[in-house]
Formats: structure tokens, sequence, C-alpha cells
């Protein structure tokens, strides 16, 4: 089994590398010229960004000082989901590329001065280390002489140049002609160079901009939501009684204590009836994050702040934590419920704890319950909503998914959960799935924007 392991992780360690050494050809190497300082600088900054991706997703295990942790995280994080979608940008610049070759061959062949245009600054020596006339620093411009022998060739013919992708020992190619390599030859060689460029250089900016707004989607905190959600059994008195839902936070050495000071903000703000936290609280050990969850000591409602664990509490040292939410003043439902005004709240624990001996026990939460009042489970994964429907319960409210956090991990997402976010009907039993306040991993949300979900519950008989 430990083999087994081994093999898998040196596995992923190699296709994560192939796939850096992809990017690097792609966005380096077709790009500048051997030897520039735009080469040596982009060859050494993929070489350092893997490496910063890696220790980002080793520190939490570290024994290191949290500040440690944060700046092996913060840029190693954001790395991993910058090269996410440098990845699909570079992927769907595979089809562009090419198509604007193409283009730009016939349009050299229509209109003579936009080849000049292209190639402008590769028709002497002259023009390296200088800035020629397409703005370009001298270095990136493409030098006399034959083509590198790292430059990827299409083997197409150029207007008034022999084939290109040879280096430099075709055969001539337009009239008055001569060996390739020389000016015509050239020209065509910059085309290559230009279109990488402009496919490079709108990936990397794709790329920068989707994290960017991910990145500060999750940091400046979740957004509110507020859906109505009927019960049949509910009692007329508790109609309108509120639940702010709260799911995945994440406090770890990326998301810290100004984090978690905007959750207890948004959701004080809410002047909910019950604090619903659904799992997935931290990520990390309470010696490390104590001081990053002291924030959420503050929060407010009528009836109190209602919690579960999540998978992730079972990786950070559940028993802890579990008496640290307590210290918080939360009251933990350890496959426990507890009477609120109307109706029975509930809460299993997560599935994680079952390698523990102490996974979701529905029998334990709900078996001896009044089946004439109604119930809300809190259970971190949507999963186990089968479960819930068993037993009778009118509402579950989760978390776990996300909502896939980043496209397209939301196309997965979809196929492992039941619900992927929001609300739906199972039978006679209602779910609400969360998106989740926080972040795993990047702290990075593209097309499952973060929130905090006021439920309000209610009455079939008012």
């Amino acid at each position: 089994m430990i083999v087994f392991a081994v093999l898998a992780a040196v596995a992923v360690v190699a296709i994560f590398g192939a796939l850096h050494w992809y990017l690097w050809r792609r966005l380096v190497v077709a790009t500048t010229v051997a030897g520039s300082r735009w080469r040596r600088g982009g060859t050494v900054f993929f070489i350092a960004a893997p490496l910063l991706g890696l220790g980002a997703m080793a520190g939490e295990a570290l024994p290191v000082p949290l500040v440690v942790k944060s700046a092996l995280g913060w840029p190693g994080y954001l790395w991993l989901a910058v090269f996410l979608y440098l990845l699909i940008a570079v992927l769907v610049g595979e089809v562009v590329r090419p198509l604007l070759t193409l283009w730009l061959g016939r349009k050299d062949e229509k209109e003579p001065a936009l080849a000049a245009a292209v190639g402008a600054g590769t028709g002497s020596t002259d023009a390296v280390g200088a800035t020629g006339s397409t703005g370009v620093p001298g270095d990136l411009l493409v030098k006399d002489g034959p083509a590198e022998k790292d430059e990827p060739g299409d083997g197409k013919p150029v207007a008034g140049g022999g084939p290109v992708g040879g280096a430099g020992d075709g055969p001539a190619g337009a009239a008055g002609g001569g060996p390739a390599g020389t000016a015509g030859d050239k020209a065509g060689l910059s085309r290559r160079r230009f279109v990488s460029r402009v496919v490079g250089g709108t990936a990397a900016a794709a790329a920068l901009g989707t994290v960017g707004y991910g990145t500060w989607g999750v940091v400046s905190g979740p957004s509110v939501k507020r859906i109505t959600v009927p019960l049949a059994k509910l009692p007329r008195s508790a109609h309108g009684f509120r639940i702010a839902v709260v799911s995945d936070v994440h406090i770890s050495a990326v998301l810290g204590r100004g984090f978690a000071q905007r959750v207890t903000d948004t959701i004080n703000a809410t002047q909910p009836d019950l604090i619903a936290v659904v799992g997935d609280l931290v990520d990390g050990t309470v010696e490390d994050l104590s001081g990053s969850v002291e924030p959420l000591r503050g929060l407010r409602s009528r009836h109190g702040t209602f919690f579960v664990t999540g998978n992730h509490e079972y990786f950070s040292g559940v028993e802890e934590w579990v008496d640290k939410v307590r210290e918080l003043g939360w009251k933990p439902l350890e496959n426990a419920r507890t009477a609120m005004p109307g109706f029975d709240l509930a809460g299993v624990n997560d599935v994680a704890g079952e390698d523990e001996g102490a996974g979701p026990d529905f029998v334990k939460a709900l078996g001896d319950r009044d089946p004439a009042r109604a119930s809300v489970l809190m259970a971190h994964q949507p999963i186990v909503i089968h479960d819930a429907v068993k037993h009778g319960v009118d509402l579950q409210l989760s978390g776990h998914t996300h909502g896939g956090q980043m496209w397209p991990a939301t196309l997965i997402a979809e196929q492992s959960n039941p619900t992927l976010a929001g609300l739906e009907r199972y039978g006679d039993t209602q779910l609400y799935v969360s998106r989740g306040a926080g972040a795993w991993g990047p702290p990075v949300r593209v097309g499952a924007p973060s929130d905090i979900t006021v439920v309000e519950l209610a009455s079939k008989q008012a």
C-alpha cells in the first residue's frame, strides 16, 4: 500500500512537471530568443513556480511557524490557480494558433507591408538590444541568421521564403532566392514568434485576470443569500425563524484572523435567530490557528451557534477542535439534537469520522424523537441525504462542495454530490447546500461565489 502511494505521488509530480515544461516551451521558448534575458528569466520562473506550488501543498504539514506557512501558501497556491487557467488558455490557443498563422500568411500575400511590419527588426543585427518599430525590446526580436534549433516550426511556406521549420538548410524560396535563413525565411520565423507572443500574451492575461477576480471574491468576504423554505410540520409560532448557514470557512495559514473577522461581521449583520456552522471550519491544528479563529467568538444570535464536524476537522485534530469551538461558546452537535422553538435541530458527525469510529449516527441523533415535530439536520456532506430521508428529516443543511470552487472542478463536484449548491427536494426531505464562506487550497473562486445563507423557515399553517 505504501509503495502504491509513493508511485502515485511520483506519477503526479511527473505529470505536474511535464505540464510546466509544456507551458515553458509555449510561453518562453516560442516567444523569446535563445540566450536573452527574457529566456533566462522565464526559465527561472518556470522552475521556481512549481516548487512554490508543491511547497504550499506540503507546507501545512511542516513543523514551521504559521507565518512561514503563510509565506509559502499565498504565492504557492495562487500559482496553482494561475497554472490551471494558464494551461486551459494555452490549450485553447493551440486551436487558435494555426488559424492565426494561416490568416497572417494570406494577409502577407495580399499586403506585403503587413509582412514587413510583422518581421520588423529582423533585417539586421542593429535591432538587437534596441526597441524596434514594433515597440518590443530588441532582445525579443529575431536576430539575423538561421532559425534556432529549439524554435517550433510548422513547415508551411511563407511569402518571400522557403518552407518554415527548418534550420536554414532548406532550398531557396521566392524569386531571386538564396539559401534558407535569408531575410524571407527570417520573416517567416518572426511570424511564428509573433503568433506565439499574441497567443501566449492573451493566455497569460486571461489567466491572471481570472485568478485576480477570483481571489478578490474570496478575500473580500462572502456575500449573503436569503431563501425561504416552507416546512409542513412547522408550527405557526416558528414562522419566519432565521438560520444563518455557514460552511467551509477553512481558516488556515492563508485565510487567517482578518478573514474570520469578515465572516463574523457578515453573519452578525444578518441578525439570525440561530447560526449553523456545518463543518470544515479550519485547515490546521488548534496550536497553529487558535488565534486566527478567535474573532468567531463574537458570533451573535438569539439561540446560539451550533457546530458539526466536516472532513477537514478530522485532518486537523477533531477532538481538539470540538473542545475549541465549545470554548468559543458554540454548541457542538455530535450525533445529537436539541429542541428549538417549533422544531428539532439535530447534527451528525461527518462521514470522515467513520475511520475513527465516530461517523454519523442517525439513530442516536434522530431515533427517539417525536415525528410530529419538524426537524432540521446539520450534516457536512450532502451525500448523507438518503439517510436523512429514511429518518424523516424535513430539512438538511450541508456544505462541503464549495459549489465546485473553481471551474472546471465544478463539473467533477457536480458528479460527486447529489446537489452541488442550492435547494432541492428528495422525497419529503429538502436539502440545502451552501457554497461555503471560504476556500480550500488556492484562495480563489471561479464560477462558484462564496456565501453565507440565511434560511428562513416558513410554516404552511401561517
